[in-house]
Parts: structure tokens; C-alpha cells; sequence
């Protein structure tokens, strides 16, 4: 067995030191959990590098059979249908991040002193001598990781975005030649599966209520985001508009620095023993933040790197994601005029505040991504009147916070999906002469939103919640917003 899956009693499902080369796998049984993207691509992986593999997953449908058919052909073992109470004969478990750590198979796992790892913390094994910069947080990751992904490859970087952005990162890491970069998306999942992942820098965008189900409390789900900066060797990127990211940042113990929109802000946060919040700014400075309508780097002396006028995106929380990435390429050493010239190039991806059209002066904007209230209030503060478009599959979170601090920007809400209920209830409590309707499918919502908008009104589909009580995702959701607002257009 290689010396770095040799179990430790005292911490069974925690990962050991690296250092295992590829010949190191060569009939080492790993026992892999999900059929899916992640788990699907560390099979092949291991199978690449000598493994004894077997996959197994909960589900057996249609998808789930196709894709063991391949991973059989590739020489794995796969049994759909059930998940085993324990490793079995395996030597390490890789585990689906969908799996919560309550399930059977990984508490079997620690009471047998196996180790259990993610996709994340098996790439991170065998990444060579690639760089990682990773993007957390509730909101804002896809963009902010895209957003650094444009940032590299101006500076010359062999990079690519990798993680929860939809690349397999053991792919990316398997990648030869070797990328020297990467800008790896990670969710509050992949995080509670990582062990001795240290980036060379680290941002926790921001952090507010979400999969509180699977973490089992909010302080759990906090913990899980703050794992991306357990290591000294790590530049932890920090958002001095977020109080629960600022929160996290005070327990880090690598070198702190700080992004943020106020450049005023001196946050109330202990310098560091590596080096300190805010680099040269001192403790508690802002960093890389906006001074004078540009985006200016005080923390790595990198100056001006862009005007706020030249940047195509919308909003004040993509100011801050375009921050965010420009601080995490300046801790990379990517030079400021290719960090400049990227973002001003950069355009949000589908369903992120994307403009849909301009229909008599009423601007149609799809942010189908908000599937949570706080990135809905992110998206909502910035359009000054808007007719709303809300609701679908609430995860258990509550909406009194979001409708407080969005209900001066609202001429009117369109309610649809399941949770239309309680988001019309925090409607009724807190912005009550906000006119509100309700509507049994998208088409109906447009229909309704046309009706109460205004010119100079945005109608606004940041629902909130997710997709899957009415569409197959968020995406379904807003490309059938963005086709029922281009029939009416046409």
C-alpha cells in the first residue's frame, strides 16, 4: 500500500502526506462513490494509473447505466442501485461530493481507518508542480472563477478553470503538457472532502444560509468554506463586504488580504503572523478595491488595473467577483495590464444578470443562477425599479432578510413555483404596497411582468430558489424566460 493511504486510527478519514507517483496505484483497491461527472472521472484516472477500481451508486436509472457500461468497458467494477455500509476491501474511499457525511459508507469508512477523500483532494495528489488558485463562497463562484480563467490566459498562463465549474479537476491535473495555472471552483461539498489541499492563494467570496440539510447547521457549512484556507502556504483572499467571509479571515492563519468596494473600510481584523491583512495596505486595509472609479491593487503594488466604466458586467457584486479574481492573479503574479485588459473584455455567462432584450424601454434580465435569496439580493440592488420574477424549490431558507433589503428597488414581484408562498408572505411583512402576482409557468410570468413594467423598469428573473419543481435546471429556467421575452419582442 502507498505510505500516504496507510491508515491513521486517530484520524481514519483523513488524507496523508503526498508524495505517491503514478506507478504507486498499480493494483491499490479504491472503492469509488458515483457514476456522475466527478466520480466518472476519477475512475478512468485511477484505472490510467494501475488501480483496482470499483464504483458503486445509490441511483440505477437511465443515465446511471450508461455511464457504467463505459466505466466496465474501461475496466471497472459497478454496481448501481445501493451504496455499501463500509469500504469493503478498499484501500481509500473517493467519494461523490454529493454524499453526506452521515452516510453509512463514509461513517463505515472512518470506523474502519480508511480514508476518505473528494475528486478535489485525489487531483491535488497528483498535480505536479501546477499552481492552484480556488474560488468558495455561496455566490459569485462560476463568474469569479471564469473571470480569473480570462485573467491567466491574458498573463500567458497555461491555465484552465477546473472543479465545481464543470471540468473534472483529476482531468485538468492529468492534462499534459501540464497546465501551469489553475482556477479551481470549489463547493462547500468538495471542501468537507479535502484534507491537505493548499492553494497558492484563496478567496471565500462570501457566505450566507445554504445546503444547511447536508452540512447539518450553518456553522458546519461556514467551516466547510473555510477549509479552502487551513493552510499557512496559503494567501487568503478575504471580502471586507461580507461579514461572515471577514469572520472566517480572522482565523486564517497564512498571509490575509482584503478586496473590497470601499476603500475607506477598515475592518476590525488581527494581523497576521505571515504577513497580515491587506498586504501593504496594513491591518485591516482594503486591499484591492475602488478608488477613483478604477479597480487599484494596494496589496501586491500593482496599482491601477482597470476603470469601473470599462468593465462589461453589472452590478456591484461583480465589481467585487472582478476583484476578487484580480486580487487572486496578483498573489499568481500575472502583471496588471493583462489583468486590466481581461476584465474589460469579459462578458458574465448565460443566466448570470444577462441581458435578454430591451422591449419598450423595460429591460428583460435572466439571472436564473440566483438560486438562493442572498444572491438575489445581490442581483436586485442592482437595478434601481424592478418588476420581479421570483420563486421555485426553496432549500429551507427564509426570505425576510432579502425582501428588507431589496423592497425600495421593487415596483412589482411575479411569483411562480412552490415557495411562491412564503416569498409572498416576507413580501406581505416587510414591502406590503409592493403589488404581487402570481403566475403558473414562465410564459405566464412574462405575460404579467409586460403588463406591470414601466420604461425604465428592469424585469428581473432572480428567483431565489432552484429550478426543480418546474424546469430540469437553472439553465432550462432562463432560456425559457429568455424565449418568452423574444416571442414578445418579436
Amino acid at each position: 500500500m502507498p505510505a500516504e493511504l496507510t491508515p491513521r486510527r486517530a484520524t481514519p478519514a483523513a488524507g496523508a502526506p503526498a508524495g505517491t507517483g503514478p506507478g504507486g496505484w498499480s493494483g491499490l483497491p479504491v472503492l469509488v462513490v458515483g457514476v456522475g461527472v466527478s466520480g466518472a472521472a476519477a475512475a478512468r484516472e485511477l484505472l490510467a494509473r494501475g488501480a483496482r477500481v470499483r464504483v458503486v451508486d445509490a441511483a440505477d436509472g437511465d443515465r446511471q447505466r450508461v455511464a457504467a457500461d463505459a466505466l466496465r468497458a474501461a475496466g471497472a467494477a459497478v454496481d448501481l442501485g445501493g451504496l455499501p455500509a463500509g469500504p469493503e476491501d478498499a484501500a481509500l474511499v473517493v467519494t461523490s461530493p454529493g454524499v453526506p457525511p452521515t452516510a453509512p459508507l463514509i461513517t463505515g469508512s472512518a470506523v474502519a481507518g480508511v480514508p476518505v477523500w473528494g475528486e478535489v483532494e485525489l487531483a491535488w495528489r497528483w498535480r505536479g508542480a501546477g499552481r492552484w488558485l480556488a474560488i468558495t463562497g455561496t455566490n459569485g463562484k462560476t463568474t469569479t472563477t471564469e473571470m480569473l480563467g480570462a485573467i491567466l490566459a491574458a498573463g500567458g498562463r497555461r491555465a484552465t478553470t477546473a472543479g465545481n465549474i464543470g471540468t473534472p479537476i483529476v482531468e485538468a491535473v492529468s492534462t499534459r503538457p501540464p497546465y501551469d495555472t489553475l482556477a479551481v471552483e470549489l463547493s462547500s461539498f468538495q471542501l468537507h472532502y479535502t484534507h491537505d489541499v493548499a492553494p497558492l492563494a484563496a478567496t471565500v467570496l462570501n457566505v450566507a444560509p445554504d445546503h444547511l440539510d447536508w452540512h447539518g447547521g450553518a456553522d458546519a457549512y461556514a467551516a466547510a468554506k473555510a477549509r479552502i484556507w487551513r493552510d499557512p502556504a496559503t494567501i487568503a483572499v478575504g471580502n471586507a463586504d461580507d461579514p461572515a467571509s471577514l469572520r472566517l479571515l480572522g482565523a486564517a492563519p497564512g498571509r490575509r488580504v482584503l478586496f473590497g468596494r470601499d476603500p475607506a473600510a477598515r475592518p476590525d481584523l488581527e494581523v497576521g503572523a505571515a504577513g497580515g491583512a491587506g498586504g501593504s495596505g496594513g491591518a485591516g486595509a482594503v486591499g484591492v478595491t475602488v478608488e477613483g472609479g478604477y479597480l487599484v491593487d494596494r496589496a501586491f503594488g500593482g496599482g491601477r488595473l482597470v476603470a469601473v466604466r470599462d468593465l462589461r458586467v453589472a452590478g456591484p457584486h461583480m465589481i467585487s467577483n472582478a476583484l476578487a479574481a484580480a486580487a487572486l492573479a496578483r498573489a499568481e503574479g500575472v502583471e496588471p495590464a493583462a489583468i486590466g485588459a481581461a476584465l474589460a473584455g469579459f462578458r458574465a455567462g448565460a443566466h448570470r444578470n444577462a441581458e435578454v432584450a430591451v422591449v419598450d424601454g423595460v429591460r428583460w434580465v435572466d439571472d436564473s443562477k440566483a438560486t438562493n435569496p442572498h444572491a438575489a439580493a445581490a442581483s436586485l440592488v442592482g437595478y434601481p425599479s424592478v418588476v420581479w420574477i421570483a420563486g421555485g424549490l426553496n432549500k429551507g431558507l427564509t426570505f425576510d432578510d432579502l425582501v428588507r433589503e431589496a423592497r425600495e428597488a421593487l415596483r412589482a414581484v411575479v411569483l411562480i413555483g412552490s415557495c411562491a408562498d412564503e416569498i409572498a408572505a416576507a413580501l406581505a411583512r416587510h414591502a406590503p404596497d409592493v403589488p404581487v402576482e402570481r403566475a403558473a409557468a414562465m410564459d405566464d410570468a412574462v405575460k404579467t411582468a409586460a403588463v406591470l413594467a414601466r420604461a425604465g423598469d428592469t424585469v428581473l428573473l432572480a428567483p431565489a430558489a432552484a429550478s426543480m419543481d418546474m424546469f430540469r435546471d437553472y439553465a432550462a429556467r432562463g432560456d425559457q424566460f429568455a424565449e418568452a421575452v423574444r416571442a414578445r419582442e418579436g
